[in-house]
């Protein structure tokens, strides 16, 4: 599954550019010039990554922000602000009020996507190479392969993807629909207790004697794996 862009820019012709560059690198893009509906967005379906321009209509993007932050559930998303303002004074507040990265118009193309790439880089470690590492689990994309404490566990390829999907993801805590999405595919017509299904069988074959559930459910919430 490729990483999911949200981009929050009231610019037409900037928004329609960004788009387009993030869809040719391979990103799965959405788009809105509104502040209170980027917030909707977000928590409908939450991103990999936001870049988010400051001023646009409705709530300012530095205040899209500081909410996005606040909300437990969405704290860890990336932000890119995106912005005409250049003053060093303004760079800070938008760094203290939690943007990852500050970009200032004009801008190249290419040093965005860059910045983008980087900030995912960090927040999902699958797109630093092939393995993921979680404690002593450990997930190789490449191979297929999967081991905890170094002996090999043999998963079926839905609870691969399931693993994957919260080892690129660590600390967030996923919704049912929000895994279905990303395991499963948007247009999938599974049930949700497909979900909880698959997650039982994971769990069977990640758990072993004595060992942590590295799988937390979250009441009336969803899951999480704990990094």
């Amino acid at each position: 599954m490729n990483p999911s862009i949200l981009v929050v820019e009231d610019d037409v012709a900037l928004c329609d550019l960004l788009a387009w560059n993030l869809s040719t690198e391979g990103y799965q893009v959405r788009t809105t010039g509104d502040g209170e509906e980027a917030l909707l967005m977000v928590r409908e379906q939450q991103p990999d990554a936001i870049i988010l321009d400051w001023m646009i209509e409705q709530v300012p993007g530095i205040e899209v922000c500081r909410q996005i932050r606040k909300d437990k559930e969405t704290a860890r998303i990336p932000i890119l602000m995106l912005t005409a303002r250049g003053e060093e004074e303004d760079r800070i507040r938008g760094l203290r009020t939690g943007a990852d990265d500050y970009v200032t118009k004009p801008f190249s193309p290419r040093e965005l996507m860059a910045r983008v790439e980087a900030l995912l880089r960090r927040s999902r470690p699958s797109l630093a190479g092939d393995t993921l590492k979680i404690a002593d689990l450990e997930l190789d994309s490449a191979s297929h392969r999967v081991r905890r404490a170094g002996d090999a566990l043999h998963l079926g390829p839905t609870e691969f993807r399931l693993l994957r999907y919260f080892m690129e993801r660590p600390n967030r805590v996923l919704s049912r629909q929000q895994i279905l999405d990303g395991v499963w595919g948007m247009d999938s017509d599974i049930d949700e207790r497909t979900v909880d299904v698959h997650i039982r069988r994971l769990r069977k074959a990640v758990v072993r004697d004595g060992e942590d559930d590295p799988i937390r459910t979250v009441r009336a919430a969803g899951y999480s794996m704990d990094a």
